[in-house]
């Protein structure tokens, strides 16, 4: 975090993604960010993909657009609006909103490079 005198959102935000959570957290960040992704998804339902993509910009994750659709796997892109946290969190909402949409259960997977940041959303039905 560069710059500790901000009062925008963005400062709050991150203050409390990449300072607050990580000391809270400890080793165990990675599967309680998961986890609480999928809470948060249990608690604000979406009905499509559009309105998956409508929450993130409203939570300030960030842009979020579909790349592609397969059988079985989506492929979605995140410009996050703040680009030094995990996306664990965001993960774990993906995979439990394609879970409801899809009546599958599903499991997200991240393709983290340079500028992107890829969500492929896998899910296998029974």
């Amino acid at each position: 975090m560069s710059d500790t005198n901000s009062t925008s959102p963005e400062f709050g935000y991150a203050l409390l993604r990449e300072t607050l959570l990580p000391e809270l957290l400890g080793h165990d960040e990675p599967e309680i960010l998961y986890w609480a992704g999928k809470s948060l998804a249990r608690k604000y339902p979406c009905d499509s993909i559009e309105e998956i993509m409508e929450f993130f910009n409203k939570a300030y994750w960030g842009e979020l657009q579909l790349i592609h659709e397969k059988r079985r796997e989506l492929q979605l892109k995140l410009q996050p609006t703040n680009d030094t946290y995990s996306f664990l969190l965001e993960a774990g909402f993906l995979a439990e909103q394609l879970s409801e949409l899809k009546n599958a259960a599903a499991e997200t997977y991240m393709d983290e490079k340079k500028e992107d940041h890829i969500f492929y959303i896998r899910w296998d039905k029974e």
